[in-house]
């Protein structure tokens, strides 16, 4: 009896060994497989957006550090935001001209003038965006965001009327154009589902249809 059961159990644990070493191999072998699709499919690069907003996050975080005394994240409020896009006029490249100067509301001067360097207003309403969502990914609380603090898009207000004044130009937003292929399918689509009751044709006319350490490339 006492024999059976030893030869049962060496039966039973050479069974168990095989069964491990099976799926040992099975395990590596997947393993091995998943390495090799990771490396024929590298990962896409970040687009432009994704990259530029990187290096503006990593630049205010630079600026924070620099910052006499040293401000952190979580003490940033919206009139530290302001002092960095004051900061930044001094890298701008576009003429703002003052009220005394002959070419105040110009858009085309004929001639140079003495008038300051600033930062373009829709390069800085760029900037404000991309750090206002990269803010948010980075943990912080949207109802927190100081890049989206009244006082600073107060500023931004301010800036592109006075901009728009001394330049002798009008920001107007951008209204979006819907393709005309796009507007002629939809029209088709609309007209084909059309429900005829009663020999009447049911038509639903409705349409439902941003010193050195400072990489400042965009801006201008």
């Amino acid at each position: 009896m006492s024999a059976a059961v030893a030869a049962a159990a060496a039966a039973a644990n050479s069974g168990s060994r095989c069964n491990s070493a099976n799926s040992s191999s099975s395990g590596n072998e997947s393993s091995l497989l998943s390495r090799q699709i990771a490396v024929a499919q590298p990962m896409q690069p970040p687009s432009r957006y994704e990259s530029q907003k990187r290096r503006d996050w990593n630049t205010f975080g630079q600026y924070l550090h620099n910052h006499r005394p040293p401000l952190t994240l979580n003490r940033c409020s919206g009139a530290n935001v302001l002092e960095f896009l004051r900061y930044l006029d001094q890298f701008g490249k576009t003429k703002v001209h003052t009220q005394m100067c002959p070419f105040f509301g110009h858009p085309h001067p004929p001639a140079p003038c003495p008038c300051p360097l600033r930062q373009a207003w829709g390069s800085l309403d760029a900037l404000i965006g991309r750090l206002r969502a990269a803010f948010e990914e980075n943990g912080g609380p949207p109802e927190t965001n100081p890049f989206g603090a009244r006082a600073v898009r107060l500023y931004l207000r301010e800036v592109r009327d006075a901009q728009a004044k001394a330049r002798g130009i009008a920001y107007e937003k951008k209204k979006r154009k819907r393709p005309q292929q796009h507007q002629e399918a939809s029209s088709n689509t609309d007209l084909n589902s059309n429900q005829v009751n009663g020999g009447l044709v049911m038509v639903d006319s409705s349409d439902h249809g941003r010193p050195s350490m400072i990489p400042l490339s965009v801006l201008n």
